[in-house]
């Protein structure tokens, strides 16, 4: 019998995360609990809550030489982001602060400057946090953000059907060598309009560490398999198939919709931006596509 896996690289991060969770008691009942962009939490009889708190690390979501209003930016950005593949609303944010007491004053203060031109642009607030030292020389920061959708509207990964059609909204791949991923707009407003719109989908989730290792996530949550279409990717200019695979950071929504509202989306949605039809949802299982990241494997 070979031995067990003894370390976190041997498992990388979604068996990682397998493990972790069978050590949780079950979510009470109403509450979605992980395996989603967010929480989902009652709140009174219009709305449910939505929870969700990311972290940026140096030298893992952004450079020491990084801009830091662009640090502090991205550092809210992405769990807007979450809150947008739920078809939500932003509302409350708590920082976490970890940074080597070396470090200048400054810096802290154009991280939150950046975040503050983020959260006025979102209408998000931010109430309070923590900061700790850390020590070693580095910088890491925390966002707990809430938010909250209509009642029992919060779109999941797991609705989706064989036969719905997959769409990704704006452009795949470069993310990194191109600084986008410092720049994104999340997609709060187009989730938004597509609820508006009457298409809200069946399956949804932002595309954060690449189609590669995002789209079996999706298919899996959903008990489908998925068939892709390379050649219609779209791609950012000058990017390969494999870029808009395997890069990640593109901060896109990733979405299934049923074949009729598909017509619908691709009539309706045609600018500014770009829906573009991907793929399928099937009733088989498939093999995995190569490339996109995950924690602890890609060092």
């Amino acid at each position: 019998m070979p031995d067990a896996p003894s370390s976190l690289a041997e498992l990388g991060e979604n068996a990682v995360l397998r493990r972790l969770l069978r050590l949780l008691r079950p979510t009470e009942a109403g509450v979605v609990g992980p395996g989603d962009d967010c929480a989902v939490v009652p709140r009174d009889a219009c709305w449910d809550t939505l929870l969700k708190t990311d972290v940026v690390v140096e030298s893992v979501h952004f450079l020491r030489e990084t801009e830091p209003r662009l640090i502090g930016r991205k550092a809210l950005a992405r769990p807007l982001s979450d809150i947008a593949a739920m078809g939500g609303l932003p509302e409350h944010a708590l920082v976490t602060l970890l940074v080597h007491s070396s470090r200048p004053v400054s810096l802290l203060e154009d991280i939150y400057r950046g975040m503050e031109e983020l959260a006025q642009a979102y209408e998000v607030h931010l109430i309070g946090g923590e900061t700790s030292s850390l020590p070693v020389d580095g910088l890491v920061i925390n966002v707990a953000l809430t938010g909250r959708v209509e009642k029992g509207c919060a779109v999941l990964r797991s609705g989706g059907k064989p036969g719905d059609a997959l769409f990704v909204s704006g452009r795949l791949g470069g993310s990194f060598p191109s600084q986008r991923h410092l720049s994104f707009e999340p997609r709060v407003t187009l989730a938004r309009a597509l609820l508006a719109a009457g298409l809200r989908p069946r399956a949804m989730m932002d595309l954060s560490d690449g189609l590669a290792t995002d789209l079996p996530r999706l298919a899996g949550a959903s008990g489908c398999g998925y068939e892709l279409f390379p050649e219609r990717l779209p791609l950012h200019p000058g990017c390969s198939v494999q870029q808009a695979l395997g890069d990640g950071e593109d901060y896109e929504l990733l979405f299934a919709l049923s074949p009729e509202q598909a017509l619908r989306a691709e009539r309706e949605f045609e600018s500014p931006v770009v829906l573009t039809r991907i793929g399928r949802l099937t009733a088989e299982s498939c093999s995995t596509l190569g490339g996109g990241w995950q924690h602890f494997r890609n060092r």
